[in-house]
């Protein structure tokens, strides 16, 4: 089985473009050597501490050329440590990337891009001068990008009592700080600035919105006022922000329940959520009870029957969770719900059943998790409760990994796919009325895992890699999935981890590039999709990679619009997808107890520490929500659910902190505070120190599916050093404990544990090490 590695990559976020253009040394009409003219586009990636990247786009304007050497001298101390998509070589401050042998040949017009990481000390100043081939390529582009304030946006509602923000960014990279400032002027007094009045811009952050948060006061008048704030900063263009009162109009200043909605339709054999806040700030705690009055008792309130509102969290929505049983009417039953608090207005719910009208546990729910229990691999089970202690959670469900061709027929020591589902109905068949989940990871996609070798699998591109993966892949996996006799099981398929994330990030590797270009990533995935969703019982789940992949805004954007645009593609559309999963096989912490992404430590927030690194996520669990809430705005349904992988994210022990840092240094701060105990984000295999995570359960908080454990603990992530074998796994350094790293760690040592074997197979130590180190303890 397939570990899922982290292929940490700091997102092209701080950009400083050079371009330039110039037609080449006139050469005779008689010479044998081609005529070589130029364009050449220069750009920083990413810079941090003393390390930065670059990537190098040369467009072909002269004669085609057979093969090509770009060359050009840095300024100052910059050093490539790192390259790619060409032969780097460096003598002192002079470069040479040479062609490699698959892009050499560049016909006229032709456009492609090279890339690298270094380091540098002092300034980081651009190269000036580039040649191809000795010709230099000459002339200096048009101007840089016009400097200008991004205000988003310009008009904002107020609640009365309560806050609102508008977000501020630079329109292009600034030599030095740039100081903005947001002014109340001439209006409604009851509106102020309460936060962000003055920000500041760096040339590293310059891209990234920061909030400044609006204030209005509550008060007894009825009228909804309005104020004018005004972003300014010396020498550009100010912009107008409108900021309206959104009084109650009662003047009253009354506080209530406002409760949404107040009608819920809630799937057999599911759950269904609505959710409850204050209208005001109240001055103590205020108890909310949800109560389910008379009606169809299938319907019960399953969390979130007490909920407690304070000074700071009465104007954030809490979800009360109603389930409904699976049972074998055709009715539609409805309930009453009462929402109260002492002293104020009660509210009622209506929850209806929505009935699958056949009685039958076989039918597509909402969220296969909710009410059911989970299967139990046998094949795990034993290797686990075989180790001292593991009895304890050898019974959890884990997932099952079809990572080849072969293991969909199974062996003489793992189960195939038809003897793990027949496993399930006896399973299932043990558990009365009660349904089962059973949960598949789809990974085989051609070039798999394709920026790490640890992972990587038995299908090429190049050698017809596409057409095998549906006809000899897929096809059987939908075809012994179809058949009747399992349509009762809850069948839920983890649809090629790391694949659509890695086109986001590692298109400069070759094998994502090759990837990328033969839109096989994507075309696997639609086709993945459209054959499993076509089963009734089967429920598809794309990886979304974890926070520390793509919790950068220039990352988590684009991962959710190829999410959208890859679903756009497959038959069903949007309805072929039941869901997303985060930190598959990862180890990235559930939550971070002691601080959040907005915690300010001696001036500076947290983003800006080494750790944190100016993600906008600090744990899986924000991060997790935040992108369901990105990826509905692409277009995908209301309710759409996300898992979260916890096998080995709970990072218990003695090393776990038991609160937060003293410290005023927030790089100290937020190394002492994280529970989180890995050397560096960017690490991903067999950890040291890491825990077994929550244990999996349905509906575990706002837009979660589930907690799942489809990384089976004890099954390594890669070997620590080569070992040959016959499942293309290769090599991978960062599971080597004495390798120091790259740049996409920080140039740091890997916290991999030593002796372990390839991925997929037992690993004894590491297992021991999660159950000591488990987080919920285990009992």
């Amino acid at each position: 089985m397939g570990p899922h590695k982290s292929s940490w990559r700091r997102a092209f976020t701080a950009v400083a473009v050079l371009l330039l253009s110039a037609v080449g040394l006139a050469v005779s009409q008689t010479s044998a050597h081609a005529a070589v003219a130029c364009e050449v586009t220069y750009q920083k990636a990413w810079e941090g501490g003393n390390g930065f990247g670059g990537n190098i786009t040369i467009k072909n304007l002269g004669d085609p050329l057979t093969s090509w050497a770009l060359t050009f001298a840095f300024p100052g101390s910059q050093q490539v440590t790192q390259g790619w998509t060409a032969d780097w070589t460096q003598s002192g401050s002079n470069v040479t990337a040479r062609s490699l042998s698959y892009n050499g040949a560049q016909a006229t017009g032709a456009s492609w891009t090279i890339g690298f990481n270094g380091t540098f000390s002092g300034t980081n100043t651009n190269p000036s001068t580039f040649a191809i081939n000795g010709t230099t390529c000459t002339g200096q582009g048009g101007p840089g990008p016009q400097q200008g304030l991004v205000v988003t946006p310009t008009s904002v509602s107020v609640p009365e009592g309560g806050t609102a923000t508008y977000s501020v960014k630079l329109a292009a990279q600034p030599t030095s700080n740039v100081t903005v400032t947001s002014t109340a002027g001439a209006g409604d007094t009851d509106i102020t600035v309460s936060g962000g009045s003055s920000l500041t811009f760096t040339s590293a952050n310059w891209n990234t919105a920061q909030n400044v948060t609006l204030a209005a006061a509550q008060d007894a008048d009825t009228t909804n006022g309005s104020r004018t704030i005004t972003v300014a900063s010396a020498g550009l263009t100010s912009v107008s922000v409108t900021a309206t009162e959104a009084d109650d109009d009662s003047g009253t200043g009354t506080q209530s329940l406002v409760v949404t909605p107040t009608a819920i339709s809630v799937p057999e054999g599911a759950t269904a959520t609505y959710s409850v806040k204050l209208s005001r700030q109240p001055t103590a705690n205020v108890t909310v009870t949800s109560t389910a009055g008379t009606g169809d008792a299938d319907l019960t309130i399953s969390a979130g029957a007490s909920l407690t509102f304070t000074t700071a969290n009465w104007n954030t929505a809490q979800n009360v969770t109603v389930a409904a049983a699976q049972d074998a009417d055709t009715t539609n039953g409805s309930r009453t719900i009462t929402v109260a608090s002492a002293g104020l207005t009660s509210v009622s719910v209506t929850a209806t059943e929505a009935d699958d009208d056949g009685g039958t546990p076989g039918t597509h729910v909402d969220n296969p998790y909710a009410g059911a229990t989970g299967y139990v691999n046998s094949d795990w089970s034993s290797k686990a409760a075989a180790e001292p202690g593991g009895s304890a959670v050898a019974n959890i469900s884990t997932g099952v990994w079809l990572d080849r061709i072969a293991a969909i027929a199974g062996s003489s020591s793992a189960k195939g796919l038809a003897a793990h589902l027949d496993a399930a109905l006896q399973q299932d068949a043990a558990n009365g009325s009660t349904p089962l989940t059973i949960q598949f990871v789809i990974y085989n996609l051609p070039n798999r895992d394709c920026s790490a070798l640890a992972s990587n699998g038995e299908l090429k591109i190049s050698e017809n890699g596409l057409n095998r993966y549906k006809t000899e892949y897929i096809d059987p996996i939908a075809a012994i999935m179809g058949q009747s006799k399992y349509s009762q099981l809850r069948i839920v398929t983890i649809i090629e981890i790391d694949s659509l994330p890695n086109l986001i990030t590692n298109t400069n590797i070759a094998a994502c590039q090759e990837a990328q270009q033969s839109g096989a990533y994507v075309q696997g995935v639609q086709y993945a999709l459209n054959k499993l969703h076509a089963i009734p019982n089967v429920y598809t789940y794309i990886d979304a990679a974890h926070h520390g992949w793509l919790g950068w805004d220039t990352n988590f954007g684009p991962a959710a619009q190829l999410f959208a645009s890859t679903v756009r593609g497959t038959t069903a559309g949007f309805a072929s997808v039941d869901g997303f999963i985060t930190n598959t096989a990862n180890y990235s912490s559930l939550t971070e107890p002691y601080f959040t992404i907005n915690t300010t430590v001696g001036g500076q927030t947290v983003r800006q520490s080494r750790w944190v690194d100016w993600n906008f996520y600090v744990d899986e669990l924000s991060y997790a929500q935040a992108f369901r809430q990105r990826l509905i705005s692409e277009g995908f349904a209301s309710n759409i659910g996300m898992l979260i992988d916890t096998s080995r994210n709970g990072w218990g022990g003695s090393a776990r902190p038991s609160g937060p840092s003293t410290s005023t240094n927030v790089d100290t701060f937020v190394n002492e505070s994280r529970v989180d105990r890995r050397i560096h984000a960017g690490n991903w295999c067999n950890q040291s120190g890491a825990g077994l995570g929550e244990r999996p359960r349905a509906n575990p908080a706002t837009g979660l599916d589930a907690y799942v454990w489809i990384k089976p603990p004890g099954e390594s992530d890669g070997s620590s050093s080569e070992i040959p074998n016959n499942e293309g796994k290769g090599f991978d350094r960062m599971c080597d404990p004495t390798y120091t790293g790259n740049a996409r760690n920080g140039n740091n040592l890997t916290g991999a544990l030593p002796n372990a074997p390839i991925s997929g197979q037992w690993f004894s130590a590491q297992f021991r090490q999660l159950l000591a180190n488990a987080y919920p303890p285990v009992n």
